[in-house]
């Protein structure tokens, strides 16, 4: 959400960031929106005073028992009561149009964000890693999990439909010490807080961290109302909703494993073989709530974790700098984690991090407060992946693989495996 105030003082400044995003200006449409809204407030509180002025003649009448203006004044407060009434929907409507218009323009992207509107504009910062030379052609995790037996599309196929998949035996444990390994590592080592979200929330929370009104689509509703989750970003940073917060308290760190549910509306043809894109799997994700003035250097922190997860599985990644256009719609600046896929022979996302600022505070009304200070503050929100534990697990299958078809065990995961070293086809 943004800041209607600032729209105003700089309708130039925000047509021309938004036009980063690829959209056309909005500013003018915006204010006048806004003086509507305004001026019915400013025709309310008219009234009202007025209103409140005759009750004292009123009052002062019947004191001087002057029935008669009495009750000339107690008909014309009847008349301004039914206005006020009038000015109040009046008011409440264009409000209502404002809020929604505003709640559907993305953030505004930082100013060290590259222009453009898609992924080939984006700028790799780094690379950590050197892609594994093989002795003999890789593949890709279909054909290794399908020539091991333990990955089975067609009865994802069979039970749910297509983007669904069943992962047995060796190869679901390593999925389950992929969570674990990840949730270890951020609570022991980069002070985040396990937590246990709901799977299911309601519209106030899909709508406090952007997903409502214009990505619904994206989504799946329940019969009765809810959501389930796309992200545990959206249940952890909705807990700061509707709080005012003593910053002695702040950051708040969290992280939660959990499934994710997305229709991949959009996304028709694409990645329709294997476990890349799915409607459902599981990821760590990771959320701060801090105050405005540590959000940047957060950010930073939040990526050497995600980072530190990659580097430890000892899998080649590179860090990607979002452009405008390619971002989400609640980021101001996002740093993607692209993991090297040798059966794919490309780099595929793994990880975003995002810094929203104070874009999600103001749709969810989670301020801050100094001690001993009255004014409150909107906190800035940060969310990324720690990672997707679905693709991490494709990227060790391929990048572990051996000629046999079995997969080695990265060292940080042995602990996690009862003993196993690597996974092989049980004969």
């Amino acid at each position: 959400m943004h800041d209607i105030k600032f729209i105003r003082d700089n309708p130039e400044a925000f047509d021309k960031a938004i036009a980063r995003r690829g959209l056309a200006p909005q500013a003018a449409s915006l204010i006048e929106l806004d003086k509507k809204r305004r001026a019915a407030q400013t025709e309310f509180d008219q009234v009202q005073a007025k209103r409140n002025a005759l009750s004292k003649e009123i009052g002062a009448a019947k004191a001087q028992k002057d029935e008669a203006k009495a009750q000339t004044l107690m008909a014309e407060v009847g008349q301004l009561k039914d206005r006020l009434a009038a000015l109040e929907a009046e008011q409440k409507e264009h409000e209502a149009a404002l809020n929604d218009a505003l709640s559907r323009i993305p953030n505004l992207p930082a100013e060290d964000v590259p222009d453009g509107l898609d992924e080939k504009s984006n700028k790799e910062l780094r690379r950590i890693g050197e892609p594994r030379s093989f002795a003999f052609k890789p593949k890709e995790h279909f054909d290794l999990g399908e020539g091991l037996g333990y990955m089975d599309f067609a009865a994802g196929v069979k039970l749910a439909g297509a983007r669904f998949t069943v992962i047995r035996s060796q190869l679901a444990r390593l999925s389950r010490a992929l969570g674990q390994f990840m949730l270890d590592l951020h609570t022991t080592e980069f002070g985040y807080t396990e937590m246990q979200p709901p799977l299911l929330v309601n519209d106030a929370t899909a709508y406090g961290t952007g997903q409502l009104p214009k990505f619904g689509d994206d989504l799946f509703r329940t019969t009765v109302g809810y959501w389930l989750i796309p992200t545990a970003e959206v249940p952890l940073t909705n807990l700061a909703r509707d709080l005012i917060i003593d910053e002695a308290e702040l950051p708040w760190r969290m992280t939660a494993l959990t499934p994710c549910f997305r229709s991949e509306a959009g996304a028709a043809g694409k990645d329709t073989r294997g476990m890349i894109r799915q409607h459902q799997f599981d990821k760590v994700e990771l959320v701060s709530i801090v105050t405005a003035d540590k959000s940047v250097e957060e950010h930073e922190r939040m990526t050497e974790a995600a980072e530190t997860v990659l580097k430890r599985l000892g899998l080649p990644f590179r860090t990607m700098l979002l452009c405008a256009g390619d971002m989400g719609g609640a980021a101001r600046k996002t740093y993607d984690l692209e993991v090297w896929l040798p059966g794919q022979n490309q780099y595929r996302e793994i990880s975003s991090c995002s810094n929203c600022w104070d874009w999600q505070a103001r749709r969810m009304n989670a301020r801050s407060r100094a001690a001993g200070e009255k004014q409150t503050r909107f906190v800035h929100t940060l969310n990324g992946s720690g990672v997707a534990v679905g693709r991490a697990l494709i990227a060790v299958m391929e990048n572990y693989q051996q000629e046999d078809g079995s997969i080695g065990i990265p060292d940080a995961l042995k602990p996690y495996m009862g003993g196993l070293t690597k996974i092989e086809k049980v004969r």
